[in-house]
Order: structure tokens, then sequence, then C-alpha cells
């Protein structure tokens, strides 16, 4: 078998078998195979498209290529949940305790942030404390006795994609359905869950902007996981606003904890239930109606909260930090953005509000730039709230003033007031599973 002949037959838009594409990854894996000719392929698929199968064998490849989590010592059914990120995503946090308080369990292994969209696991970091590398057997613990656990992804889970990431970041072959949808995936099936929740954001805050291709990829990744065995449902997600009312690491899991309070914003409250109620209804715990209803119970009784700060305390973190950030971090300095007329918030852009959040400290902009944890932004009015002038809209955090400007430059671009209120917009936007 020879590379050529896998890459001809791409580009003139034939099918692969698995066959090829498994010789394909464990010749690139295994530095046999040269950049160019690995790019030349990742270039013909992009401009090509592949099948659902092909999909589908490329993700089961790639999910082999490193370890694969055995969560066999994990009592009942394993239902994962994946976002694919956006401005103020947050609901790990939240679904996790809603989930275990109805009698689910949550396994996750999350990732770092890269850019506007935080990582779960950088959010975790800015509790003093949290250990975020558990070993497998504390994992697995947790998991028992508390319901649930978040560790930090291993280095060895589908290297294939990692490997293929870094040549599709430098070739702009990065938006492509089938190569997203692999790329998400192969971690997904390798990290050991019996069936999978997606929520695929959509909208100015996401990485896709329109409903059209939101869907082909919700389409995409529940295929990948019904080929492979996993039941999967893709919940397509509203992200032209930012997600609740705080961007910014240890902002986002005060956000966390008042949600859990029953004190959240509605959105966010609303898409956790949304989502909480799905993995819930997969894992057998009754009907969707039900676990809808019984997640909410959980917010009213306090029970969710529990769960919350039993999770953060058995991994080492000190919960005291959501009510007493003074006693972790030196108190950040404020600015505000005020309203420069009497009308109606609107939210013209939730990535601008994410890159302004970026800016003061709370995301990268390369793997190695460190963290402000108390840097963000609080939007004390959202979209169609009506202010009068000089009312403050979003309060600006940061240790270092000195970032104040630029960032106001950004954020008061994309915040504005109108004389008329925005129009509504839905916040779940499609479910796809293997129905359809």
């Amino acid at each position: 078998m020879r590379i050529y002949d896998i890459i001809e037959k791409k580009t003139r838009h034939q099918e692969l078998s698995r066959e090829e594409l498994q010789f394909f990854v464990d010749e690139f894996c295994s530095g046999r195979l040269p950049d160019y000719q690995a790019s030349a392929l990742i270039m013909a698929i992009f401009l090509n498209g592949m099948t659902d199968r092909e999909t589908a064998d490329l993700t089961a490849v790639m999910a082999a290529s490193g370890d694969n989590i055995d969560l066999s010592e994990i009592q009942g059914i394993k239902v994962d949940k994946h976002s694919t990120g956006g401005v103020g995503d947050k609901t790990t946090l939240i679904i996790g305790p809603l989930v275990v308080a109805c009698g689910g369990r949550m396994a996750k292994m999350s990732g770092r942030g890269l850019g506007t969209a935080g990582g779960t696991i950088d959010k975790l970091e800015s509790i003093p404390g949290f250990n975020i590398a558990l070993t497998k057997e504390e994992f697995i613990r947790n998991v028992n006795s508390i319901g649930m656990a978040v560790t930090g992804q291993t280095a060895n889970v589908a290297p294939a994609d990692k490997k293929i990431y870094a040549l599709r970041d430098v070739t702009a072959t990065v938006a492509s359905v089938p190569l997203i949808a692999s790329s998400v995936m192969s971690k997904k099936l390798a990290s050991g869950a019996d069936k999978l929740v997606l929520d695929v954001k959509m909208g100015s805050g996401a990485f896709i902007k329109d409903l059209d291709s939101a869907r082909k990829l919700a389409e995409a990744m529940v295929a990948i996981g019904e080929h492979n065995g996993r039941e999967t449902v893709a919940i397509v997600t509203n992200m032209d606003r930012p997600l609740g009312k705080k961007v910014g690491n240890l902002l986002e899991v005060q956000e966390a904890a008042e949600t859990l309070a029953g004190n959240g914003p509605e959105d966010l409250t609303e898409v956790c239930l949304v989502l909480a109620a799905q993995m819930l209804a997969m894992a057998e715990k009754g009907s969707y109606e039900d676990c809808y209803r019984r997640a909410a119970q959980t917010i009213k009784d306090g029970s969710a909260l529990a769960v919350f700060r039993r999770f953060i305390e058995a991994q080492g973190g000190n919960y005291d930090v959501i009510d007493h950030p003074e006693r972790f971090y030196p108190r950040p300095c404020a600015r505000e953005l005020l309203a420069d007329a009497d009308g109606y918030v609107h939210i013209l852009s939730a990535e601008d509000v994410g890159r302004a959040s970026m800016m003061l400290g709370a995301g990268r902009e390369t793997k190695d730039t460190p963290l402000d944890y108390t840097a963000g932004i609080v939007l004390d009015k959202t979209a169609g709230d009506a202010v009068a002038k000089g009312e403050r809209i979003c309060t600006l955090y940061a240790l270092d003033e000195k970032k104040f400007p630029a960032a106001l430059k950004v954020l008061s671009a994309a915040v504005c007031v109108r004389p008329t209120p925005p129009a509504a917009q839905p916040l779940i936007l499609a479910k796809i599973s293997r129905g359809g």
C-alpha cells in the first residue's frame, strides 16, 4: 500500500477504505510519513469531503491510536457530555451536579481553552488546591463515591488527532466538517463513556457561525457515535450571545454556584437543564420530561449545590474562594462600561466579548500565555435589558489596569445601546439523534 495511491484516490473523489485510513494514521504517527504527503491527503479530504462511513472509520482509527480509557469499574451507565465551546460556557460545572443529584454519574476528561473560549480545566484551576491530574484510581473512586469527577485529558488519548490537527492548523484546513467531527469524536470514543450528549454551539461566540453548518457537524458526530456503537444525541444551542452574565475563569465558577443555588441567569439555567435531562434520560433515569423536572427540583431543594461543593472538596479545592475570593487572590482593578443613551442593550458580537475578556487576562493567545484567574467581564445588563443613559452595562476586571483601554475599545463595539430592543432568539435550535 502506498500513500501516493491513497492521496490520488481521494483527489478523484473516491471513498477510502478503513485499511487505507489505518495505513495513513499508522504511518503518520510513526513518523514514516512526511508532513507534505500527510498535508496533501488532508487537503484532498478538505476539498472533496468524506462519506459518513469514511468519517466514522477515520475517527475509530484515530481513537485507537493511543490509550482507551476503561470505565467498567464505574457503576451504572456512563453518559459523557461534550461542548464545542463558546463564550461564558460553564455548563459542565452545572450539569454534573444536576445529573448526580438525580442519581446519575459523570466521569469527564476536559481540556484547556485557547483564545476566547476558556476551557473547563482552566475554570477549575482557578479554585485553589483543585487537582486536575487525578490518577485512574482516584478518578474512578470519586465517581463511584461522589457521583462525578473531572480530570485533564491524558497526553496519549487520540495522539493521531493532535498530529493531524497541528497540520490542519497551518494548512488552512481546520473548517472541514469530517475533520472537525473526527477530531472531537476520536477523543470521546477513547474516553470510555457508554453514551454521548453533544452540545454544539452556534453563533458569533462559537467557531460555527451558522445553523446549517452546525446541523451538518451535529449530524456527522451523531453518525460517528452510532457507527461506533455509542448512542449519541446532539443538541444545537445558541451562542450569538455569551451564555450567562459572567465571562472569566473564577467569575464563571462563581456563576455556576449561583445557578445551582437558583440565582443564575435564565438562559444558562435552561441550557443546563436541557442537557442534564438528556443525559439522565439516556442513563435510563426516566423520560426526558421527568428528568427535566427532577433536575429543576435539585436546584430548588439545594441538593445539586451540595454535590457541587462535595465535588470541589473531593478534588482538593477550597470552596471558600467562591464567596471570598479576596482571601486567595489580590483584589482586581475594575472599570465600567456605561450606557451612552437611553434604550435597550444589544450584543453585536459574543466573540468580541470573549476577546475583550481574553485581553484582560482571562484567556490565552498562545498555549503558554499565563492566566489571570480573577480577570473577566460581568454583564450587568444583557441583551434586551432596558437602560438609562449613564447606567452601568458591564464591569471589567483585571489585575493589570493597563489592559483596560484596549479591552474597553473592543467591548464597547460589541455591546451597545439602541432605541429598540433586539429580536428574541431561541436558546435550543435543534436536537439530532439516530432518528434524525
